[in-house]
This record gives structure tokens, C-alpha cells and sequence, in this order.
């Protein structure tokens, strides 16, 4: 299942992604099809086979993000949140053996090309949701339970 939750940021990035596949880069690749295709011979044409390829991958993203932005929900900070985990919060965790992560839990279509955000989808999220500072987290892996200790809680209000 996935969440249909996202931080402003994470909208915003999207909707560029968007704005930018639309404006500029369809154009440019309709374009080259266009001119590949008057070259002639089409069934030999690389130029053409590419473009055409690329521009069916353009058309199915963009397609994906105009229906994927319709159902998604900005969730924003909310001083009530302060001192507790839920979504949007940075959070530094410990291990007994003294390994320390630092991540932000976020929406599934914000964690792709980040190596510090996680989905409140995934396992570790769903298990440190509400909980506080000094905290202990059991969290269930294909490797075990592992134990962790919440350091730190923050979040970083809109701006």
C-alpha cells in the first residue's frame, strides 16, 4: 500500500518535475521525432527510434505525476507536532552498538535519489511514530528485531 502523503517540498519538486517534462522537454524531443521522421526511411532511422522510445517514457511520466498530484495530501508542520515523531520529522536514532542514522520520514515520491529520507511507509517510520526523545524502538526486520533509541526529533517549519 502506499501513503498518499507529502511534504510541501516534496509537492513542489514534483510539480516542477512536471512543469519541466511539459514545458521543455516533450517539446524538444517532439521536435528531433519531427525532424527524424523527415529523413525518411523511419524502420532504420536510430534518431527516430530513440526519439519516439524517449518520447513515450516523457508521455507515461508525465502522465503518472497529473494523476499522482490529483490524490496527493501536503501534510505541513504543526507546532503541535514539536517533540514527537510523526510525519515530516527529522529524527537521529542509536543502535546498542553505537550506530547513529539521521533521516527525515516523508512521502514514498520524495525518497528516490535521497539517501537521508525514508518512507512512513517502511517499517522503521511506522514504528517510530509518536514516539519521544530517549525513547527505545523495536523494530522488525527480515534479520530480526533490532533495538534503537531516538537522539533527536526536529522539524523544519515551510518557508
Amino acid at each position: 500500500m502506499r501513503t498518499d502523503l507529502i511534504t510541501r517540498e516534496g509537492f513542489e519538486a514534483l510539480q516542477q518535475e512536471l512543469d519541466y517534462l511539459w514545458r521543455e522537454k516533450r517539446p524538444d524531443v517532439t521536435a528531433k521525432v519531427a525532424w527524424a521522421a523527415s529523413l525518411g526511411d523511419r524502420s532504420e532511422n536510430a534518431d527516430y527510434q530513440y526519439n519516439k522510445k524517449l518520447l513515450r517514457e516523457t508521455d507515461r511520466r508525465i502522465r503518472f505525476l497529473r494523476k499522482r498530484l490529483e490524490v496527493l495530501k501536503i501534510v505541513d508542520y504543526s507546532p503541535q507536532q514539536d517533540g514527537k515523531v510523526f510525519f515530516g520529522a527529522w529524527v537521529e536514532i542509536e543502535n546498542e552498538q553505537g550506530e547513529q542514522l539521521t533521516f527525515r520520514i516523508v512521502g514514498p515520491d520524495e525518497i528516490y535519489g535521497r539517501k537521508d529520507y525514508i518512507s512512513i511507509d517502511s517499517p522503521m517510520a511506522r514504528a517510530l511514530l509518536k514516539k519521544t526523545v530517549d525513547d527505545e524502538v523495536s523494530v522488525t526486520t527480515p534479520a530480526g528485531n533490532k533495538l534503537w533509541f531516538v537522539n533527536a526529533i526536529r522539524y523544519q517549519s515551510a518557508s
